[in-house]
């Protein structure tokens, strides 16, 4: 990797630290979650780097991919474990990292469980390792607390403006012989009360340009256009498109995915409405 490369993963995790400290603040002082992702989100660009996807707040069993809309009035309350799940970028080189809290505790058992299941892996994570051997690590750590990692999500590889990249580390245990290699890693552990899996729900609040394609609307054309050069090919959410109305949006959301120059994020649930603790970071290896 160029050197120039590593200084700018470098400066994007530096200015992640702010942004992380930043967050668990704010999540303490706010309970609108639109003002808790917005507040972030700004906290992001004020510090100098772009935003490599919509801050996700995901709540109690939402694992994933749950971002507020421009008119979402939901309040955290007291007991809720709730997932901060941000990225930065500088130049396009990514920092992707996630918190868990429990709303009201100082602490709570899942969030200890991901939180030592990530530290056990960070350990043993450099070349030459087996993807087998670190998802091992990852599961047994989480099962000594008597909880389940998430099977089917997993860990995976940062590129320049690619978030998920190669390779993928699954939660649970498997027989991907695959050796890891130098490279950027986002390590992320997901635990659970449940079953140990999640299932694709609604509603879809992020997408991501995928391909130029032909569409009739205008605002179907300017959207497409603003995925693919205001955000750089990265996940987007409907509330940064504020001069659009909701039932246009949607409609050319829809038409963008059909014809397949969008992809959408679906809300990730854990499938027995299991509780969900998410712990991730980013390393250089």
């Amino acid at each position: 990797m160029e050197q120039e490369v590593i200084q700018k993963y470098n400066e994007a995790m530096r200015i992640s630290d702010k942004v992380m400290e930043f967050s668990r603040d704010v999540v303490k002082k706010e309970i609108k979650i639109l003002n808790i992702a917005e507040s972030i989100e700004k906290m992001i660009k004020e510090s100098g780097a772009g935003i490599a996807f919509p801050v996700n707040i995901s709540i109690n069993e939402n694992a994933a991919h749950y971002t507020p809309d421009v008119d979402d009035e939901t309040e955290l309350k007291t007991g809720d474990l709730v997932k901060i799940d941000m990225g930065l970028h500088v130049d396009g080189y990514i920092c992707d990292r996630a918190f868990t809290v429990c709303m009201g505790r100082n602490n709570h058992p899942l969030i200890e469980a991901s939180e030592k299941a990530l530290k056990e892996a960070l350990k043993v994570i450099k070349p030459g390792v087996k993807i087998c051997e670190v998802s091992e690590v990852v599961e047994d750590t989480i099962n000594n607390f008597g909880f389940n990692p998430i099977h089917n999500l997993c860990g995976h590889g940062l590129e320049r403006y690619n978030q998920h990249a190669h390779p993928s580390i699954p939660n649970g245990k498997n027989n991907i012989k695959e050796e890891l290699k130098s490279g950027v890693i986002a390590m992320e552990v997901f635990a659970t009360n449940g079953t140990g899996m999640v299932k694709e729900s609604r509603p879809i609040l992020i997408y991501q340009y995928m391909n130029d394609v032909p569409v009739r609307m205008s605002d179907a054309r300017k959207i497409l256009e603003r995925s693919k050069k205001d955000f750089n090919g990265l996940p987007f959410t409907k509330r940064w498109m504020g001069d659009i109305t909701p039932v246009r949006m949607d409609m050319a959301l829809k038409q963008l995915v059909d014809v397949g120059g969008l992809r959408e994020f679906a809300l990730l649930k854990e499938e027995t409405k299991g509780l969900v603790a998410q712990t991730e970071e980013t390393i250089i290896i």
